[in-house]
């Protein structure tokens, strides 16, 4: 279980623990009855913990933790009656400490952790709770990660690894979002008392990450509904405010990124059979990608308008053109490091824009050459016969 220490996720939790709680170590600890392992660690104070390190089980008050299966918060060693005398304390060195169980489905798996030589208030704070919302969120990674292992044990060649691969995509998706709207509602609730102006920032780098996990995971979510539901379902009918739809995801990628301009100009006068909500995504998927990938400084361009008997959506951008090699593959899920190997995400953005693409009957193209970088949605205004059909 060291391995955990791999997952982002959750080097960045126990960065926020030690910032939002001022202790400076903090762990995710395997404990059992005979041994104490240290799967992840944030070492501020040299504490000379590293992930795969183990202590004897009985110096630790973890091994209290697991055999009382409740949490233990000590906000002053010397001060508190139940540990002044304890032998641990004097042997780390440590003055106060906080320790809640994660539990695996249902079972005592380990402890997450924090410690400082140096007291803290604890006990009348947001910690504990938020210690608890975070062990929820480090069991499901380790659970995730369990029935990954397990499935992929049993897999008998490339195809059925391929399909449990998947299908576990849809879970662990699932499984995120139960301790991440957690996670949203303690950060906002601390937002809400008095703060300090560092906590603040680190109260909004919470809503951040929390708001980019959401993102990746509504990504995932519709990437194993598109493979295993056998594509995209549009919820079609004939839309009269879709120009508005748009207009809106506009003006919130413009509120989030006040540095990029952007140059707007929707003109549709007439109804669009259409799932407004999908179309919305779609262009919103596609700004995001010229503001990831166009140049600084230059407009990014939208446009969308009848053309005939269609609609078409482009949005353009500025920028290093997209590689002839990579364009043939640009609409393929996890393909971003064919181009763009140092970017941050998934890579299913785009992969998105054209399912959609393809759900409403459409096509999603791109050009691209030194001067501009342009994506072209095009699809029938009206319904087509073989929609009718097809409902």
């Amino acid at each position: 279980m060291a391995a955990i220490g791999r997952i982002e996720a959750v080097s960045r939790i126990l960065e926020v623990i030690c910032r939002t709680t001022g202790l400076g170590f903090a762990a995710v600890a395997r404990v059992t009855e005979d041994s104490w392992t240290a799967c992840a660690v944030r070492d501020e104070i040299d504490f000379g913990m590293a992930p795969g390190d183990e202590l004897p089980i009985r110096t630790t008050i973890c091994d209290e933790v697991r055999a009382m299966g409740q949490a233990v918060v000590i906000d002053h060693v010397a001060e508190d009656p139940a540990f002044r005398d304890h032998h641990t304390p004097a042997q780390y060195g440590f003055q106060s400490y906080i320790s809640t169980p994660i539990r695996l489905n249902g079972q005592f798996f380990g402890t997450l952790c924090a410690l400082d030589p140096r007291p803290a208030q604890l006990k009348n704070s947001q910690a504990l709770a938020t210690f608890e919302l975070f062990a929820d969120l480090i069991a499901a990674h380790l659970d995730a990660e369990r029935r990954l292992a397990v499935s992929e044990a049993a897999l008998l060649d490339q195809q059925e690894a391929a399909e449990l691969r998947e299908q576990f995509i849809a879970v662990l998706g699932h499984d995120l979002r139960n301790p991440l709207a957690s996670i949203d509602a303690a950060g906002r609730l601390i937002g809400r008392t008095p703060l300090d102006s560092r906590a603040q920032t680190l109260v909004g780098a919470i809503h951040g990450s929390v708001q980019r996990m959401a993102g990746l995971i509504d990504n995932v979510l519709d990437l194993a509904r598109g493979r295993l539901g056998g594509g995209f379902v549009a919820e079609r009918r004939d839309d009269q405010a879709l120009g508005q739809a748009l207009e809106q995801v506009i003006a919130e990628l413009r509120l989030a990124h006040p540095d990029r301009r952007i140059d707007a100009e929707i003109r549709l006068d007439r109804a669009v059979y259409a799932d407004g909500r999908r179309l919305a995504q779609l262009l919103s998927n596609l700004i995001a990608n010229a503001i990831t990938h166009g140049r600084e400084g230059v407009p990014i361009n939208v446009r969308a308008f009848a053309d005939g008997d269609h609609l078409e959506v482009w949005v353009a951008n500025a920028g290093d053109p997209i590689p002839e090699a990579a364009r043939s593959q640009l609409f393929q899920p996890f393909t971003r490091a064919l181009y763009r190997p140092k970017q941050q995400g998934l890579g299913l953005g785009l992969w998105i824009a054209s399912e959609i693409a393809k759900a409403h009957e459409g096509t999603l193209d791109v050009a691209s050459d030194a001067q501009e970088t342009r994506f072209t949605l095009r699809m029938p205004l009206a319904a087509t016969p073989a929609m009718a059909s097809a409902e």
